[in-house]
């Protein structure tokens, strides 16, 4: 009786024991919050001038 040989199992994931407060989230950035690359100045005015408040003049 011969006996096939095994397929090589894959390795199980390693536990990582990193500090997760140590790595950069989604939300520790300003991509989602609605800010809008800037560079153009006279978008920036319009944009000003559209969501300025009524009593600011």
């Amino acid at each position: 009786m011969s006996t096939a040989p095994e397929p090589p199992r894959e390795p199980k994931p390693a536990l990582v024991f990193d500090d997760p407060l140590d790595q950069q989230t989604a939300d520790d950035t300003d991509r989602g919050w609605g800010e809008r690359p800037s560079g153009d100045s006279a978008a920036d005015l319009k944009r000003f001038l559209d969501e300025k408040p009524p009593h600011h003049i």
